[in-house]
């Protein structure tokens, strides 16, 4: 994560905990929502919120799982409605890894 004056960056995220296991194997829905409450924690750390959130940037493995996906980006910017693109790539770092985001937040406030 970087923040430049109002501006917050957060490079690729992923379902993986502090000991680096991946949350949700298998579950696309489930690796998503663990991701945004990861993002959520380090816009708290920057002075931010979810509200800020402009861009959602999502790597997929399977393209074909957008609709859970998009459920759970949907859960947490549902109010917010940030541009939002998601694309398939042929893999992640870790093949139990399903998805990764990125985000872009500005602060307004």
């Amino acid at each position: 994560m970087v923040r430049t004056g109002n501006v917050i960056e957060i490079a690729g995220t992923t379902a993986t905990d502090e000991e680096g296991q991946v949350i949700g194997t298998g579950d696309p829905y489930l690796q998503t929502k663990y991701i945004f409450e990861k993002i959520n924690g380090y816009l708290e750390k920057a002075g931010a919120s979810m509200e800020d959130i402009v861009r959602t940037r999502m790597y997929v493995t399977d393209i074909s799982k957008w609709q859970e996906i998009g459920r759970a980006h949907g859960e947490y910017l549902k109010t917010v409605r940030p541009a939002a693109t998601m694309v398939e790539v042929s893999k992640l770092i870790d093949p139990e890894l399903l998805i990764e985001i990125e985000v872009t937040a500005i602060i307004l406030k």
